[in-house]
């Protein structure tokens, strides 16, 4: 039996939580807010609040917060944490949280690994969580050494109740340039595209189309912007590129160019053949 301790139960620490709880593991958490923190208790779900007095009993801590959050909460909790357990970040952006994580781990003596799970819905908050909301899904993790296997073995059995799919190391400046394309891009672009006027009278004449461009518009304002402008170099390239790529659309639209309009678009559907067929 693990002891798992989950610092933040929103949709990712919660679901972290119901994950290894109906593995039989033990669960400790701490949440802000304490309402929160007792509902999981009561449900069943966490079995004590996460203390400095537990802390260094955990086999795995998962700080499941803002970068700036998990941060500041390994700032004031490195002198408790201890050698035993493995402290790991759910951040969805890694050069920040990973730089400063490693430092704090070096300071202190613990054991760090950056992680983001590649797993979520529009919703946020611990009553959207779900124990099978990683089944299936890619983690990826940013170890502090990339030559022990044994190192890495033991850091995906520590995963094993969540259920990923694949488990894959990365370094930090690499996830957080394809990071910006896969998922924060996709945030914008959802976002953006819901303002159009034409948004407000599509009832009756949309369908999939529509459903899966504009799922991720439906986000956390505040959290998305602390990823954005953390990771705002690669988002802005990304942004920067599309947008570059919409105006050879339009022009070519504009233009009655028929010739051209089919080599972008067939240009497009090859490159989805390519990478994703």
């Amino acid at each position: 039996m693990m002891r798992t301790g989950v610092i933040g139960l929103g949709l990712i620490g919660g679901s972290f939580a119901k994950a290894y709880k109906k593995g039989g593991h033990e669960v400790y958490a701490f949440d802000t807010d304490k309402t929160i923190l007792e509902f999981a208790k009561l449900s069943g779900v966490v079995d004590e609040e996460l203390t400095d007095e537990n802390i260094p009993e955990c086999d795995l801590i998962l700080i499941c917060t803002y970068p700036e959050a998990a941060i500041d909460y390994m700032e004031k909790k490195g002198p408790v944490f201890g050698k035993k357990p493995v402290v790991m970040d759910a951040c969805g952006t890694k050069e920040v949280v990973t730089g400063a994580g490693r430092k704090l781990a070096q300071k202190f003596g613990f054991t760090y690994v950056g992680g983001h799970p590649m797993a979520g819905t529009q919703y946020s908050g611990f009553k959207y969580a779900k124990e099978d909301l990683f089944v299936g899904a890619p983690m990826v993790i940013v170890p502090p050494v990339y030559d022990d296997p044994v190192f890495l073995d033991n850091i995906k059995k520590l995963l094993a109740p969540a259920g990923f799919g694949s488990v894959s190391v990365t370094t930090a400046e690499e996830h957080d340039k394809v990071i910006a394309f896969t998922s924060q891009l996709a945030h914008v672009v959802s976002n953006a595209y819901v303002k159009s006027p034409s948004s407000r009278r599509h009832n009756g004449l949309s369908a999939g189309s529509y459903k899966d461009l504009t799922r991720v518009a439906w986000l956390n304002p505040g959290m998305w912007t602390q990823l954005f402008l953390e990771n705002s170099d690669n988002l802005i390239f990304e942004i920067d590129t599309l947008m570059a790529n919409l105006r050879e659309y339009r022009d070519a639209i504009e233009k009655g160019d028929r010739e051209t309009l089919i080599r972008l678009l067939d240009e497009g559907r090859k490159i989805k053949e390519e990478v994703d067929g």
